[in-house]
């Protein structure tokens, strides 16, 4: 049953192709969310990500670093609309750009990202190449909360992915992406049904 609460409004930022944004919207047509994706923003004009929120009728906003004279500037811009647009969630989906402390700690705990390794390992922009180069067997998905370090805050879900003797680093990034698809879904799933809690650095979800 879907909580009798109002639901909860997503904004998902982009630079990109969009495919967890996909996933997440696919999701949500399909399933019982308290919540709904209520605008997708981009630092890319013809990041395809746009295309996908208009097919799904989803509002969009495109805003350029290089238009703004410093980067708190560019935060403080994209804080006021979500602001305005009344955004409970924040969740990043190839979102190419670091956001400013001051905005993370303007939007604490309602920012989240997936990242392509288990974190703490293979942070940064490489995660899936430095996991394949490394030799490790195992290496995963993690989707957390965005605090004013890289890939840092507290784990909300994380998702196992074995890398076989067999795999090329496509193979790899290709079971990476599948992983991401399903687990990000869900860690949306639970923030809009109130059903994670942060302590410190652990995330409890309750039942």
């Amino acid at each position: 049953m879907i909580s009798n609460k109002k639901p909860m409004r997503l904004a998902v930022f982009a630079s990109g192709n969009g495919s967890n944004f996909q996933a997440i919207y696919d999701y949500m047509q399909s399933h019982e969310v308290n919540g709904c994706i209520s605008l997708v923003l981009s630092n890319c004009r013809d990041a395809y990500v746009l295309q996908r929120a208009k097919k799904a009728g989803i509002e969009t906003c495109v805003l350029s670093v290089d238009d703004f004279e410093h980067r708190q500037a560019y935060d403080q811009r994209i804080a006021a609309i979500m602001e305005q647009k009344n955004i409970d969630l924040i969740v990043l989906a190839g979102y190419m750009l670091l956001l400013t402390p001051w905005f993370t700690n303007r939007f604490k705990e309602r920012v989240i990202n997936i990242h392509p390794s288990l974190l703490p390992s293979f942070k940064g922009t490489q995660g899936i190449k430095d996991a394949y180069d490394y030799g490790v067997k195992i290496t995963g998905v993690t989707v957390h909360f965005v605090d004013s370090k890289l890939d840092h805050g507290p784990i909300i879900l994380q998702k196992e992915v074995p890398i076989k003797a067999s795999y090329s680093l496509e193979d790899l990034e290709e079971k990476i992406h599948a992983a991401e698809h399903r687990l990000y879904p869900k860690a949306v799933h639970y923030f809009c049904s109130r059903r994670l809690v942060v302590k410190g650095r652990k995330v409890m979800i309750r039942e």
